[in-house]
């Protein structure tokens, strides 16, 4: 009897939260090769290591695997705050 008491006044004080909906994609991919795009070429040795095999090298300046992830990394960062602000705005529903 305590547990299902107890089971109850969790549940109602859980707060509704957001389910992910694909409006928010485009702002993260958007947000990503921007921060991609800026990271190459503001990388001071944006070729030493491996590099990345991107379908247009010349484009985002043959970037090392290192600079791709920490871009891709970073740019996920700011797309996802992004898309919370937005939502919180409710810009986006």
């Amino acid at each position: 009897m305590f547990n299902s008491m107890l089971l109850a006044a969790i549940q109602s004080t859980t707060p509704d939260t957001a389910l992910w909906h694909w409006q928010g994609t485009p702002i993260i991919i958007g947000s990503c090769l921007l921060v991609l795009l800026i990271a190459s070429r503001t990388i001071r040795y944006p070729q030493v290591g491996a590099k990345m095999p991107l379908p247009f090298p010349s484009l985002f300046n043959n970037i090392s695997v290192g600079g791709f992830l920490a871009a891709m990394s970073f740019g996920h960062m700011i797309g996802v705050t992004a898309v919370i602000v937005l939502s919180n705005m409710q810009v986006l529903k």
